[in-house]
């Protein structure tokens, strides 16, 4: 509860401020008095979000032992998360592992975190990810997207996708997360047009994050922790970041047509979809910016990008 006319004062100077110091604020603000009713103090932080540009990211998040693992890709993530300028307002993640038919948003407010995998030790099942959901926004970013009809989804939660990857970035698990689906029937074009319905909520704060990885063939994976790259995989990611780095996001959205490397990198098209999120999220005059590379496991490229600052 908030004394009005401090958060009065408070509100004409949020534009000046970034979140940390306005929670900061709020925190020591008086008990006393008239109280502001919540849905003043929603306004205000509704006004807030719309002046913070977030960047958008794409993450390739490899196998989910990363959640677990100290090497120079998880050091890398945390890095990531540091470099955020301002805290988001919330994050949204386009996971490679939530596929349905046509798109879902996930509105639970408490999302539980989903081991959607098999065989892996029990140290990394027992792994949680207890950060809130965001349901209000998950609603308004239904509204948002006008080129399909989104279906709230309160019964999935945060799968390793996202949870693998947050788990370095934002370790607290105190910021809102939820999850948009991949309508697994649709092709790369229609992913790249809804990402970029989805950048106005960057204005809102809201920090977007694809994650699947761009060369992904469990086909030919190997599980020794030194395996070589296979020479199409490197290939593919060489091309792949070439044609970004070009802007020829064209060529990427029809990746069929860029030789048998490509097909070997991307047998099935669900951990490539992410990566198509993350082109639609950027502006025409937005730079992006990799920020790591490696091939894990002979068969999974683990490019990284971010998209604005």
């Amino acid at each position: 509860m908030f004394c009005p006319f401090i958060a009065h004062r408070c509100c004409l100077s949020l534009h000046i401020m970034n979140r940390k110091d306005f929670l900061a604020a709020m925190a020591v603000l008086p008990v006393g008095g008239l109280y502001m009713q919540l849905q003043e103090l929603g306004k205000i932080t509704r006004e807030y979000q719309r002046t913070t540009l977030m960047p958008a990211m794409f993450i390739g998040h490899g196998s989910p032992m990363n959640a677990l693992y100290d090497n120079a890709f998880t050091r890398r993530l945390k890095e990531m998360g540091e470099s955020v300028k301002q805290l988001p307002n919330a994050i949204l993640v386009v996971s490679a592992h939530w596929l349905t038919r046509g798109t879902h948003v996930l509105t639970a407010s408490r999302p539980a975190t989903i081991h959607d995998f098999g065989g892996f030790p029990q140290a990394l099942h027992e792994v949680q990810y207890p950060a809130p959901g965001a349901p209000e926004l998950a609603r308004e970013t239904a509204k948002l997207i006008k080129s399909t009809e989104v279906v709230e989804d309160d019964q999935w939660g945060l799968d390793h996708g996202t949870w693998t990857v947050l788990k370095h970035m934002y370790p607290e698990a105190n910021i809102p997360v939820y999850q948009l689906s991949i309508d697994y029937y649709k092709p790369p074009a229609y992913h790249f047009q809804l990402a970029q319905e989805l950048r106005e909520l960057r204005k809102r704060g809201v920090l977007i994050i694809g994650s699947g990885n761009l060369v992904h063939n469990l086909r030919q994976i190997s599980f020794s922790e030194n395996a070589a790259p296979f020479d199409w995989a490197l290939e593919f990611d060489a091309i792949a970041k070439a044609k970004i780095e070009q802007r020829a996001f064209d060529d990427l959205l029809h990746y069929e047509r860029l030789g048998e490397a490509a097909k070997l990198s991307i047998p099935t098209p669900d951990h490539y979809f992410p990566f198509i999120y993350g082109l639609g999220l950027a502006g025409a005059d937005e730079e992006i910016r990799f920020t790591y590379e490696e091939i894990q496991n002979g068969s999974i490229s683990m490019r990284c990008f971010q998209v604005g600052e």
